[in-house]
Order: structure tokens, then sequence, then C-alpha cells
């Protein structure tokens, strides 16, 4: 029997990594992924940006990661702060 195929070594490349973290959800009122912190319009041009507009957008996306609370569950959830 064949082992299945490494999928991930299709994003392998020589270039600025991507900050995807295959946690893909748009965040309802930001508008970013809640996953890498992207936009809409980052993530669709991700592929044709050349690796000083990735840099940049790498280098913007811990003060929007700092954004967002910790999600909390249960009863913490539906307390207001």
């Amino acid at each position: 029997m064949t082992k299945p195929q490494n999928t991930d070594a299709i994003w392998s490349r020589a270039e600025i990594e991507s900050p995807c973290v295959k946690l893909c959800s748009i965040h309802p009122t930001h508008k970013i992924c809640v996953g890498c912190h992207r936009t809409l319009e980052e993530i669709g041009n991700w592929s044709r940006y050349s690796p000083e507009q990735r840099r940049s957008v790498m280098d913007g996306l811990p003060a929007r990661a700092a954004q967002f609370k910790q999600r909390r569950g249960g009863r913490a959830a539906r307390v207001q702060d």
C-alpha cells in the first residue's frame, strides 16, 4: 500500500512564509481571519504579493492579534466585562 502524499509540501516555497494556521474563520466585526489575522483582500492576493508586500503584512499581524481577547466559554462568555 502506498503512503498518502503530504499536501503541506505544496505550500513549501523559498519565499516569505504564509501566516496561515489553517484555522480559517472571518471575525464578524473586525472582518479579518481569526487564525492568521489577515483581511480577505490580503488572503486573496497573497500569492500575487511581492516579498516586500508580504513582509509588510506579516509585520502588522501581531498588532492585529492583540485586538482580540481570548475566547471564553460557559458562563464567563455570557458575563459582560
